[in-house]
């Protein structure tokens, strides 16, 4: 791979899992906690308004578009015959593991889960989708900020 578009990818890959980080992280340490705090219809209405409006162009694209840049930086450093191939390596294969297969085999169920959820539903309901999906969203948060460090630590070894 030519090194400017490695440099360009591992810059964009950082940056890419450093919003996704801080978006997982808002989750972890705010919005979760704000909602535990509210009656549970009221948070289980907010949380699946915002399973609907999170899938936008946008996020998909930062989201998918980081995975993306990880396989093709995976591909790359297979050879380990650069400059921060071992950081590369990792810090895809966190992101690719621990933020898009956490979401899609633990929090996207969930998140289904609650979108089929009646305004009448019991309000243990809440805790009982909560508990479990804030837990993983730590995982996906702290997967998405190794990512970046790991990338930032290839870009220093260049």
């Amino acid at each position: 791979m030519n090194e400017t578009i490695r440099f360009l990818l591992l810059l964009l890959g950082t940056l890419g899992a450093g919003l996704i980080a801080g978006l997982f992280f808002i989750f972890s340490n705010t919005i979760m906690k704000s909602f535990d705090r509210l009656p549970s219809t009221s948070a289980i209405l907010a949380m699946q308004a915002i399973n609907i409006v999170i899938i936008n162009p946008l996020f998909m694209t930062v989201f998918f578009g980081t995975a993306a840049i990880c396989l093709a930086l995976l591909a790359s450093a297979l050879g380990w015959n650069m400059p921060g191939a071992f950081c590369i390596l990792l810090g895809s294969l966190i992101y690719l593991i621990g933020s898009i297969g956490v979401t899609m085999i633990c929090n996207v169920p969930l998140n289904n889960r609650m979108a089929a959820l009646p305004e009448t539903a019991p309000a243990s309901a809440w805790a009982d989708y909560s508990v479990p999906w804030t837990r993983w969203n730590h995982v996906r948060a702290i997967a998405s900020l190794l990512t970046a460090a790991l990338f930032v630590t290839a870009l220093w070894q260049d």
